[in-house]
């Protein structure tokens, strides 16, 4: 049936009709096995246009595919049941779980296939955040679709809360767990996957598993971090910690790179962690936004801006540099902490006069760049293209890197968006994960985040532009960074990006999805049927 004739009767279906007391199962969609529509889960699909439409893109706008249908299950059995009927059919169809759809390349798509809304999971009058506060480890299990500023406002209640944070809390669990969940505390606690006990995972065989390191471990280390790649995150368990009432931030000003990522491995080093800051992270402002930029930010004013641009033209430098820090503290512990940052501030090398401080609640830290969403939609620049970067990047090669982009490449560059450059401690990582670090031979790397906003058709094909040249600057001068939140556009890219990780993560996929169905939108492994036509080539 032609998708346009097809249209008119779906949104008939759409309607609350009752026959003989049941509501209407949706009519199959074109590309779909008919007998789907025939399982007890068929009135949960939604085969109509608007639905499929908001389910062609995700947050990154970047790349459209648009499913058959979305799917709303209200238990994780019904996931494994979609899951398994795909699995068994003799036209196997995708299949990708999507939260908040915050990926940027595809990852929540399912071109001709079904997209699980996620969200659906935590409607009604199910508890999907259970958190246990006795005994010395603490934990929440949280179900893969909720968010984590829910999590949050659930573990605050008994005075607790996870270790590790992303920087936006609109995120779901089960989202930010499949790529790693990186943010200011992992250099003390790794990313989020190394804070997760346990996992239940509905594989790309319809099998509901409960995983952990001692329990199918192959299938928990390779779900945290694993791109969606080998099942459904429908709960982690997640530890947690005291949780404070107060955060002390501050973000200190450099024109020096060399003495920026001085201070920020010093931050993170064993020496300055048991006194030192909770969170670090840093910053990279060109200089031509100083100009050209916003002349306010959430965080500085304008007159902050105003003595940044000064300093700026005065050390001729091609950008400023920010760490940004926060210590954590309770009301009984002010002034301890006040001084604890006067220790810390005077072991760095930031420029005189140039440190910009705010007190705020825990809550406002974590939640912080929410105000900037505020900002940016009031704007309308927040549902935009963002043709992003996320590099990791060995310590050795960062002031290379410095040197090629942000005084080379990006040097008279003022694209939207702000870039992130900080390092964390590899040693918190558990190598055994799907997720990827640079070379196995450097302790410390830098995540670099060019986290773009395109505001015209011409600035989406710029930035793409303006990334390829950062990517071949790379290769060209054998930095070997591996990217965060990744992309590639072929096999052989993919292969290249997991390394020596690559036979296993393919043995993996064959056990847990050997239909190739789940999240196909980043290419990673061909469908069957792509499989096949590329054997008869």
């Amino acid at each position: 049936m032609a998708r346009t004739g097809f249209a008119a009767l779906v949104l008939l279906t759409s309607f609350l009709s009752v026959v003989a007391g049941q509501r209407l199962r949706p009519l199959p969609a074109a590309g779909l096995p008919g007998d789907l529509f025939g399982l007890g889960i068929a009135s949960r699909l939604h085969t109509d246009l608007n639905s499929t439409a908001r389910a062609s893109t995700d947050f990154g706008q970047m790349v459209k595919a648009a499913p058959e249908a979305v799917f709303h299950p209200r238990t994780p059995a019904d996931i494994a049941a979609l899951i398994r009927f795909s699995a068994s059919s003799p036209a196997p169809f995708p299949v990708a779980p999507r939260g908040q759809g915050h990926s940027w390349r595809g990852q929540s798509l399912a071109p001709g296939g079904v997209v699980v809304d996620m969200r659906s999971l935590g409607r009604g009058h199910r508890a999907r955040i259970n958190v246990s506060a006795a005994g010395a480890e603490p934990y929440v299990d949280a179900g893969g679709e909720q968010l984590w500023n829910d999590v949050l406002r659930a573990t605050l209640k008994h005075g607790l809360a996870p270790r590790v944070w992303t920087d936006y809390l609109r995120l779901t669990v089960g989202g930010t767990l499949s790529n790693a969940g990186i943010g200011g505390q992992a250099f003390r606690h790794g990313p989020q996957i190394a804070n997760v006990d346990e996992l239940d995972v509905v594989t790309g065989t319809g099998e509901m598993v409960t995983c952990s390191r001692d329990m199918n471990s192959d299938l928990f280390l390779a779900a945290l971090g694993g791109l969606g790649q080998f099942g459904v995150i429908t709960r982690a368990r997640i530890r947690l910690e005291p949780a404070p009432k107060r955060v002390h931030w501050v973000r200190l000003a450099y024109s020096d790179v060399a003495m920026f990522t001085k201070d920020q491995e010093f931050l993170i080093s064993d020496q300055a962690r048991q006194v030192g800051f909770n969170y670090v992270e840093g910053q990279v402002q060109l200089n031509r936004s100083f100009v050209e930029g916003p002349k306010s930010t959430p965080f500085f004013s304008t007159s902050d801006l105003n003595r940044l641009s000064r300093l700026a033209s005065r050390a001729q430098s091609a950008a400023i540099y920010y760490i940004e820090g926060a210590m954590y503290y309770n009301e009984d512990t002010t002034a301890s902490v006040d001084q604890k940052m006067e220790a810390l501030l005077d072991q760095l090398s930031f420029e005189p006069g140039f440190v910009f401080t705010k007190d705020v609640t825990y809550v406002q830290f974590l939640d912080r760049v929410r105000e900037e969403e505020k900002v940016l939609r009031s704007a309308g620049v927040w549902e935009v293209p963002h043709p992003w970067l996320n590099l990791f990047i060995p310590r050795s090669r960062i002031l290379d890197f410095d040197t090629g982009v942000f005084k080379g490449l990006l040097r008279d560059a003022n694209p939207a968006g702000i870039i992130l450059m900080y390092p964390m401690n590899k040693d918190r990582w558990d190598n055994r994960m799907t997720a990827m670090t640079p070379t196995d031979d450097e302790e410390v790397f830098y995540a670099v985040s060019l986290l773009w906003s395109a505001l015209s058709v011409d600035d989406v094909e710029q930035l793409e532009k303006a990334n390829e040249s950062v990517l071949d600057l790379c290769a060209q001068t054998g930095i070997e960074c591996k990217q965060y939140l990744p992309h590639h556009t072929s096999q052989d890219g993919w292969q290249r990006y997991f390394g020596a990780k690559w036979g296993k993560v393919a043995e993996l996929k064959a056990q847990y999805d050997p239909q190739a169905i789940l999240s196909p939108g980043q290419k990673i492994f061909p469908s069957r049927a792509e499989a096949a036509d590329i054997a008869t080539v």
